[in-house]
């Protein structure tokens, strides 16, 4: 049983393998195409050599994207090709009954999941931000749309809400914006600052202009404007957080996902957008092991000669339907308010009963 075991594995190892850098391949030749007006806008500051870069620093991304979809077409090409030409029969000879089949297809869909969250929680992030501050060089820093980054921050007696609008690969903040309210809401002075940087438990806000609102009765008691070239404002919201809220919560690592979350949660913001990301970063590594279920029906098949071709290209028309389910259900979970581990775990959860229902059927009753 050890053979047969490395026998299925190394084919589905090498399968993925090929259906993954065929598809890398395909998505990195459209990233440079997107990527060539970004050229002419750069002559200098932006040359190919780093568009190139970039590019293939959002190779892993693509490759988390891909590794359930490719898991699925390596995998029923195989169990095809191994029907097609009668070895799954002598295998199923040797005692591989469809159990056993099931159950050493799940350690290897178990495999795969793993492999899918190093590289969607560690990998992906690090080289994502990697690139966004290769590319940052050329356009100045990160930036969020026209208004930026904004945070919320709640101290003892007052509340805090923060615009940033250019995170530097430096570290160095831009285009800063301070909202002080009272603890009754109202607005009480306003901070701005051309460049801030993060200390340990404040920001040094420099070339700072502050705006306060009085309760006084003259107009000077009651609006006073004031120039100060440095300024030291205490505050718990560090730089990382920045680079959260400038960031895409797709290219944000689990745990990075789970401490913004209560962040928000703490200031009483809604975080349903990235709790919605967050329990997809939970449910999408076990896709590969739904996958692995459905193509092991695949092996129980009667080929035509060259007919697992029709086969081959249904495994992609599933992976794709599964791609394409996962983000239609974010959205509809987004509208409909339904509970994000719902919206994130209803994509997996109805192709695992596909898997099942087909393994019932193809495989236990055939």
């Amino acid at each position: 049983m050890k053979t047969l075991r490395r026998l299925i594995y190394v084919e589905v190892f090498y399968a993925v393998l090929y259906v993954c850098i065929g598809f890398l391949a395909l998505f990195f030749f459209f990233d440079v195409l997107d990527e060539l007006p970004a050229l002419d806008r750069h002559v200098q500051a932006y040359r190919l050599t780093q568009a190139l870069g970039y590019v293939a620093l959002r190779i892993p991304a693509h490759l988390y994207e891909l590794l359930p979809i490719a898991v699925l077409i390596g995998t029923i090409f195989v169990m095809a090709r191994f029907a097609q030409s009668s070895e799954y029969t002598i295998l199923r000879t040797s005692g591989l009954g469809p159990w056993r089949a099931l159950r050493m297809l799940l350690v290897l869909g178990l495999g795969f999941t793993v492999m899918t969250f190093v590289v969607g929680d560690y990998l992906a992030p690090l080289a994502d931000n990697t690139g966004q501050l290769l590319k940052a060089r050329a356009d100045g820093g990160v930036s969020l749309g026209g208004t930026g980054a904004w945070l919320k921050e709640r101290q003892r007696y007052a509340s805090f809400n923060v615009n940033v609008k250019v995170l530097t690969p430096e570290g160095e903040m831009r285009g800063v914006r301070i909202f002080e309210n009272d603890s009754r809401g109202y607005l009480v002075s306003i901070t701005q600052a051309g460049v801030a940087r993060v200390e340990e438990g404040a920001w040094i806000l420099k070339d700072a202009a502050r705006t306060e609102f009085g309760a006084g009765d003259k107009q000077q008691d009651r609006v006073q404007h004031i120039a100060l070239p440095t300024l030291r404002w205490p505050t718990e919201i560090t730089q990382e957080m920045v680079s959260v809220a400038l960031l895409k919560p797709e290219r944000m690592s689990t745990v990075a996902l789970f401490q913004y979350i209560r962040h928000l949660e703490a200031n009483s913001q809604s975080a349903q957008r990235y709790e919605l990301e967050f329990w997809r970063k939970v449910f999408y590594p076990l896709s590969c092991l739904v996958m692995v279920v459905l193509a092991l029906p695949f092996a129980y098949l009667h080929f035509r000669q060259g007919g697992i071709t029709s086969y081959v290209f249904g495994g992609v028309l599933i992976g794709i339907s599964f791609f394409l389910l996962n983000n239609v259900f974010g959205y509809i979970g987004v509208l409909q308010n339904w509970s994000p581990w719902i919206a994130a775990g209803a994509p997996g959860f109805i192709y695992t009963v596909m898997s099942l229902c087909a393994f019932g059927f193809l495989v236990l009753r055939r």
